[in-house]
């Protein structure tokens, strides 16, 4: 079961030298001069595959339906990409996969080719007798934005893996005297947390063949067809039940599994596979193979596949004489795309909330909404570098809201998971309207805000009725409270730019809940029942997954999530310099965090857990409140010890691009801390320059003057060459253009007034 490098060598040549030379130079570090205009080169996917980043390892385009690559035989918690660094196993290569979440599902449309007769189970990595699956070797395995490679050992044979939006495209090197190649087409397998409902194989012809794949897991009701089409004819096709074979054209099961059989007869030639994906039907599926991929080129598609991801990442280009940041950078960026992913057929058909089929809706429906991640940084970076993705977001997000009732909370494939705490889509539909996007409607979307807001479930009925959520009336109380309080504080601020003055006054009120939550003895917030008792015994530290007052998290990390009213925060704690005091400690306390306490708790700085959310923010609070120097000194800290070039690279899951987003803003010298409105703070630039493209034509200049790893403090900033004394820019002077210098130095000081 070792690879054999003579045949690889001899066999797979022309697509292993051009996939290691002219894609893959960025992974090996093969070209230390690139042309400006190619930033694709600097990817590199391993990034996240290790530790416990749960990245995506394939193909894909950016936003696209399909995300094509290897899913591999374990099924626990590293594995909820279903690919690991750490392990070369692959079960095959399935058409949708998830980036950086922590909880699994998809990896729907599982195809593996193989020579001679296989079992069909998932397999134990002990027996190649218990499945079909194969090891691979890294040697062979290459990877650039749009394109995977690798080589099975078991089979001998050759995968290279490109795609459009909405369709993948399989290459399949079989050995030259193969006397019984075959296409396994999986509709069984995807992840642990994935269960098959129903799937379907038809055979229309000798070279076509489509079905669905119906399941059952985070997204409790999905529903993905497809039609795959061969390059060459196939001798036979056999539909299988599990391993039991079936007679006839068309079957239905659980376990549905299809062989194509070549026999002898594909001879050297490649055999192409182009499998189109669709969440509506068999026929949509053809109409995104006519409209994407007509032709059988794959050298263009993949060509076309790298140039869409180049032109993406091309909207920040960034000057910096450090290789490893370009890679950081550029790879982060790349993640950031990854999802949303588009949701719809050419024809902008697509499943609603509902479980309805919708047709000619006139937007371009999303999925893949991991709010409470991405409103904090993904999606205020969204606005910036994709203003022309923003109006199609908000618009799917108030569709959802015809369809269930409600905005979504964490959408998966047309469902809604309910996934997290809060009313995440409030602040990023708030945050739309108050940068001045229009695309939509602003009533509906006023509508839904509040609509949202004021349901009685997930805690809310509680939150109306007590003015906060008790701990002994519901589970992880502040934590959820403290969201919903942000939240309502996004919406305040659209009914005050309304004039709705009754709202505006309601949901501010609301806003300030953290404050029933305040120990003065302690100076933390903690759980309080619905009688006004503490929660006793309490311990800061202390942290049981989701079964206590926070998320994922502590009284010392969940103190601070108060982004929206600092001011407030501080007042809690007597004085400035209190408040200074005690977030100083958050850096430096140690303590136990308890057996029970979440994974996703890393990434720690004293008790700061930069690898989970709700920390995001916090480094950013000292220039809320008169002392960057502190915000620039742990925004380096972290960027330079949390953020590497190496596959465990991220300190915590990449939670679908929030973790790569904070990654960007942060070496672009800013972020926006609350919620909602478009403040993006200064912290601490690593890049020498950058130009940003905000849409419209217009770009943005940030240019970083004397910067170094000691000078990496603000001295003084202008805008246009004007003096600019604040200690945030405002998204509408972001996307308006212009420059924007940042002259640093070795000593702290307060430029703004």
């Amino acid at each position: 079961m070792k690879p054999d490098y003579i045949y690889v060598l001899r066999k797979s040549l022309g697509y292993l030298f051009f996939g290691m030379v002219m894609l893959v130079s960025s992974c090996k570090g093969m070209n230390s001069h690139p042309e400006e205009s190619d930033f694709a080169q600097y990817v590199d996917q391993r990034i996240g595959t290790g530790g416990h980043g749960h990245v995506f390892m394939g193909a894909n385009v950016p936003f696209g339906l399909v995300q094509l690559g290897p899913t591999s035989i374990p099924q626990t918690w590293d594995w909820t990409s279903g690919y690991h660094i750490s392990d070369t196993t692959v079960i095959g290569f399935s058409h949708l996969h998830l980036s950086g979440t922590g909880i699994g599902d998809l990896s729907d449309i599982v195809l593996m080719p193989t020579t001679g007769a296989v079992n069909h189970n998932r397999g134990t990595n002990d027996s190649y007798d218990t499945g079909m699956w194969s090891y691979f070797s890294r040697v062979n395995e290459h990877f650039a934005p749009g394109y995977y490679a690798t080589f099975l050992d078991r089979y001998k044979v050759g995968v290279e893996l490109t795609t459009t939006k909405r369709v993948g495209f399989h290459k399949y090197s079989f050995p030259e005297n193969a006397d019984d190649a075959r296409v396994v087409i999986d509709l069984e397998n995807g992840t642990c947390w994935d269960a098959p409902i129903e799937g379907n194989l038809h055979v229309l012809d000798n070279r076509t063949i489509a079905g669905y794949r119906y399941s059952k897991g985070w997204a409790k009701d999905q529903r993905i067809y497809f039609v795959a089409e061969f390059s060459h004819p196939f001798e036979k096709f056999q539909i299988y039940d599990k391993n039991t074979p079936k007679e006839g054209s068309v079957y239905t099961s659980q376990q549905v599994y299809g062989e194509a059989c070549f026999g002898s007869s594909i001879g050297s030639a490649p055999v192409y596979i182009k499998v189109a994906l669709s969440p509506v039907s068999i026929e949509n599926a053809k109409q995104n193979i006519k409209a994407e991929l007509p032709d059988w080129d794959f050298e263009l598609t993949k060509k076309n596949a790298y140039s869409a991801w180049n032109e993406e990442l091309s909207k920040i280009k960034i000057k910096t004489e450090d290789e490893s940041v370009k890679r950081i950078f550029y790879t982060a960026l790349y993640h950031t795309m990854i999802a949303p992913s588009v949701f719809c057929d050419v024809n902008g058909d697509y499943r609603g909330a509902d479980g309805n089929y919708h047709r000619n809706e006139g937007f371009t429906n999303y999925t893949t909404f991991s709010l409470w991640d991405t409103y904090r940084a993904a999606h205020p970076l969204m606005t910036i570098i994709h203003p022309e993705k923003v109006n199609d977001i908000i618009n799917t997000m108030l569709h959802i809201y015809k369809q269930q009732g409600k905005l979504p909370v964490w959408h998966l494939m047309g469902c809604e998971t309910d996934c997290m705490v809060g009313n995440p889509a409030i602040p990023v539909v708030a945050d739309a309207i108050l940068k001045g996007f229009n695309g939509f409607d602003s009533e509906l979307a006023y509508e839904a805000m509040k609509a949202s807001a004021m349901l009685d479930e997930r805690g809310l009925d509680l939150y109306k009725k007590y003015g906060y959520i008790p701990f002994d009336k519901y589970n992880e109380s502040v934590a959820t409270c403290l969201e919903y309080a942000l939240a309502d504080w996004s919406l305040a601020q659209v009914a005050q730019r309304n004039g709705k003055k009754i709202d505006y006054q309601y949901f501010n009120d609301r806003s300030r809940a953290y404050k029933y939550y305040f120990d003065t003895e302690t100076s933390f917030l903690r759980g309080l029942s619905s009688d006004g008792k503490w929660r006793t015994p309490f311990d800061a530290f202390r942290s049981t997954h989701r079964e206590d007052d926070y998320t994922e998290g502590n009284a010392w990390q969940y103190t601070w999530l108060v982004p929206h009213d600092i001011e407030g925060l501080m007042g809690l704690f007597g004085s400035q310099e209190n408040f200074h005091n005690k977030l100083d400690s958050l850096f430096t306390v140690e303590g136990n965090l308890g057996k029970e306490a979440s994974p996703d708790i890393s990434g720690l700085i004293g008790q700061y857990a930069h690898g989970n959310e709700p920390s995001h923010h916090v480094l950013y609070l000292y220039t809320m409140t008169g002392r960057p120097g502190k915000t620039a000194d742990l925004v380096r800290q972290v960027l330079s010890t949390l953020y590497h070039d190496k596959p465990d690279g991220l300190s915590g899951n990449e939670d679908v691009g929030q973790m790569s987003a904070w990654y960007v803003l942060s070496a672009l010298g800013l972020y926006q801390v609350e919620p909602a409105g478009g403040r993006y703070f200064f912290g601490s630039p690593i890049i020498d320059e950058a130009i940003i493209n905000v849409g419209n034509g217009k770009s943005l200049t940030i240019k970083v003057v004397n910067n170094s790893k000691e000078n990496k403090y603000i001295q003084r900033i202008k805008l246009n060459n004007n003096l600019y004394k604040q200690a945030y820019i405002n998204f509408t002077d972001l996307s308006a253009g212009g420059i924007l210098e940042l002259e640093m130095g070795a000593n702290p000081t307060v430029w703004f007034e």
